[in-house]
């Protein structure tokens, strides 16, 4: 085994001592949106129960999760909705749920998403701890806990899954756990289309790491063939020594695990020199089977080959645009007064995003991360359809909230937990307001 595949010791996953203050405040946003949505669900006369677990897109993965691939609904201009649109671990693991318990097909989705929606605040919290070590971790937890459309979190939705799987295989892809990572995001495949994201993210890493590779070995030789002329043939560097001066040192909690002295890179995966090239490589390999298995099987259940599943998918008339169709619809909404406001309140929604993201690389986020949130963005907001979906599509991804996290943990204690309060309750608010209302298609 050469230096380059000389394993390093990643750092371990946060402890639960060390999540608890996440989680907990976690539970407790939570907490707040659920109660405030049975009483005014109450108060309206609706069941809040009902509204979490057998509305909207929970209807379509409790189908296919009771009866399987092959339900639509053709509509009278002529659309036909499939649920072949739909992803299939969630539905899986309602299945699952169900066969082992006395759980409705219903109640195991939000079962699932409730469970999923604390492994995605731990690894949200285990990411942001890392770059930015346990206080950010801790406000980046709480900042995606209070989105306003944060109720999706604990409903019967895939949103919970996805985040989870996403936040874990990014965690392990920084820490160099490379098969790991690639079977999360072959997982994450199979949630969502925008796992794709994942992928993305897996072999950015993957090809920045042979790149290094080639690289850092070509600059180790040149420079000992340039010191053996001046000085004759000297002992080679140590393993460790070399090992050291090539792994790029994070700035978090686990800054102390490393050697300190190192500069940290922020566009490298942390521990891309620390793990053999096989392990890289079947990372790279096992990213994209989860989504590519489930669209080539759509393509062959539907007849029309790899692009079956674009089919699908435009017949609910959703696509790939650009964002096209999006601005027309945002431009709408400057044609009459009443609307106005909303599309000024959209391209500020846009704006602060686009902000944010470009915060990342100057906040010293590592390339992963970067190429994750740029292809959830670019996915979310160039879609050309269900315009009133995209907050939700948004959710998953957590790292463009970072700076607000960082932002929320310079200030003191007290008047973090006074903002957080504040902005807890008005998510709680909305959140019932909004499923009680339009809610999420």
């Amino acid at each position: 085994m050469t230096d380059l595949e000389t394993p390093v010791s990643a750092p371990p996953v946060p402890a639960p001592r060390r999540v608890a203050p996440a989680l907990l405040g976690y539970v407790a946003v939570r907490a707040l949106g659920l109660f405030v949505l049975a009483v005014w669900s109450a108060a309206r006369g609706k069941n809040a129960h009902t509204l979490l677990t057998a509305r909207w897109d929970s209807l379509w993965y409790t189908r296919v999760a009771e009866l399987g691939y092959g339900y639509e609904v053709r509509l009278p201009n002529g659309d036909v909705h499939s649920n072949l649109a739909f992803f299939p671990l969630l539905p899986w693991l309602e299945h699952l749920l169900h066969a082992l318990t006395p759980l409705s097909y219903a109640d195991a989705g939000l079962a699932v998403a409730l469970l999923a929606s604390l492994a995605a605040a731990w690894g949200i919290f285990a990411v942001a701890d890392l770059v930015y070590g346990p206080r950010v971790g801790v406000c980046a937890v709480l900042v995606w806990a209070v989105l306003p459309v944060g109720i999706v979190q604990s409903m019967a939705y895939s949103e919970s899954l996805f985040t989870a799987l996403a936040a874990w295989s990014l965690y392990a892809v920084l820490t160099g756990r490379w098969v790991g990572a690639g079977a999360l995001a072959a997982l994450a495949g199979l949630t969502r289309p925008v796992g794709l994201a994942v992928v993305a993210a897996v072999w950015t890493a993957g090809v920045v790491s042979f790149v290094r590779d080639r690289s850092g070995g070509a600059r180790e030789q040149s420079a000992s063939d340039v010191q053996g002329a001046h000085d004759g043939e000297q002992a080679p560097e140590t393993s460790s020594a070399a090992r050291a001066r090539r792994t790029p040192q994070p700035t978090g909690a686990h800054h102390a695990t490393r050697a300190p002295h190192i500069p940290y890179t922020p566009y490298a995966p942390y521990a891309s020199y620390s793990a053999p090239i096989w392990r890289r490589a079947l990372g790279m390999l096992l990213a994209p089977a989860g989504t590519a298995a489930y669209v080539l099987w759509v393509g062959h259940r539907t007849g029309k080959g790899p692009l079956g599943y674009l089919d699908v998918q435009a017949g609910w008339r959703n696509g790939f645009d650009g964002g096209y169709a999006f601005a027309r619809f945002v431009g709408d909404k400057f044609t009459s007064f009443p609307s106005a406001p909303a599309g000024a309140g959209l391209i500020v929604g846009v704006g602060l995003l686009l902000w944010l993201y470009v915060t990342g690389p100057r906040q010293r986020q590592p390339l992963p991360l970067l190429v994750y949130t740029g292809v959830v963005l670019a996915l979310a907001l160039c879609a050309s359809s269900y315009f009133g979906s995209k907050p939700r599509l948004l959710m998953p991804a957590f790292p463009v909230l970072f700076p607000l996290a960082r932002a929320l943990a310079r200030l003191r204690t007290g008047r973090s937990a006074l903002v957080t309060a504040g902005v807890a309750v008005a998510s709680a608010v909305y959140g019932a307001f909004w499923l009680n209302g339009s809610g999420p298609p």
